[in-house]
């Protein structure tokens, strides 16, 4: 898994171990410029820090870019659930450990989908350590509605099946995360595949049956933590931008953030769907430019 998609993702991964297991990152870039600040990508389901490549390609020049795979996804390990607990939790304890394990300072934390609530909750844990927080589609409170494609895939009997066997999961999202334009062949196959078996799926299934739905839930508790610390991100800059045609991370959940962050910089793509970084590529970046130009990141020189 260390090569995989490394014709169209030549960055080299690092490993840390973690109870066992090899959990794989990216860790690039120039760590003296930039006021030293460390731009922390962390991944939601299906993806895996593939999708963060143009977000390397362009920042590491400028500033020290780290883009984790957790473990079950992308390039990392992808043990069976008996040997992972496959939670949100369990994802956050292992990013509060890369953070310390690699000293990351001065973190940006740049996140999407289930990213935004592991990455979020784990920079909670390390505060002192935060600059500021860049979010794209996500959530970081209980779901506040279940959209029917995913519920599909929580169906006893045929959705494990359907996500692990025969990855209707992740292949559905090359398309229906998209809105403004189509993914590119090579952008699908890049996403897809390290999810190429029924047991390199299992992240993908779990992420789905991590979304609470009941009170009994391990990770609402998980959730309804992480909601309650949100303001104590107040004081740190917060950008959010938001695929207006997300059906999954609709904009009930950007509204959701801007009540907590009022302060919050918001750039609304009205045409984009769930997967930002793909649909608007040029709009997002350029956003996150002027964003990043506050601490002290060098202007970027397009020649």
């Amino acid at each position: 898994m260390l090569s995989v998609a490394k014709d169209l993702f030549p960055y080299a991964s690092q490993t840390l171990r973690i109870d066992g297991h090899s959990l794989r990152y990216i860790d690039t870039g120039d760590s003296a410029s930039g006021d030293g600040l460390t731009i922390l990508c962390v991944h939601g389901n299906p993806t895996w820090s593939f999708y963060y490549r143009r977000v390397i390609e362009r920042f590491s020049p400028r500033c020290r870019v780290v883009a984790v795979d957790h473990i079950g996804c992308g390039r990392s390990d992808k043990p069976p659930a008996n040997e992972f607990a496959y939670t949100m939790a369990a994802h956050r304890d292992n990013l509060v450990r890369v953070i310390d394990e690699l000293n990351l300072q001065n973190i940006v934390l740049l996140a999407h989908d289930w990213g935004g609530a592991i990455g979020l909750s784990a920079v909670h844990a390390r505060r002192e350590r935060l600059r500021g927080i860049t979010l794209l589609n996500t959530a970081a409170f209980p779901p506040p509605y279940m959209p029917r494609r995913i519920a599909a895939c929580r169906w006893p009997i045929v959705g494990t099946p359907a996500v692990r066997g025969l990855n209707l999961f992740a292949r559905a999202a090359i398309t229906m995360a998209m809105s403004r334009t189509k993914l590119s062949s090579d952008a699908a196959r890049g996403l897809l595949e390290p999810y190429n078996s029924w047991e390199n799926r299992v992240a993908i299934d779990r992420f789905v049956h991590d979304i609470p739905l009941s009170p009994s839930h391990p990770t609402l508790a998980t959730l309804r933590e992480l909601e309650a610390g949100l303001p104590d991100f107040s004081i740190v800059p917060i950008q959010l931008i938001w695929g207006m045609k997300d059906w999954c991370f609709r904009p009930e959940c950007l509204r959701r953030f801007q009540q907590v962050w009022p302060h919050a910089a918001v750039k609304e793509l009205p045409t984009t769907g769930h997967y930002v970084l793909e649909d608007s590529p040029d709009e997002t970046l350029a956003t996150m430019e002027s964003f990043l130009a506050q601490f002290g990141i060098p202007a970027y020189d397009a020649t």
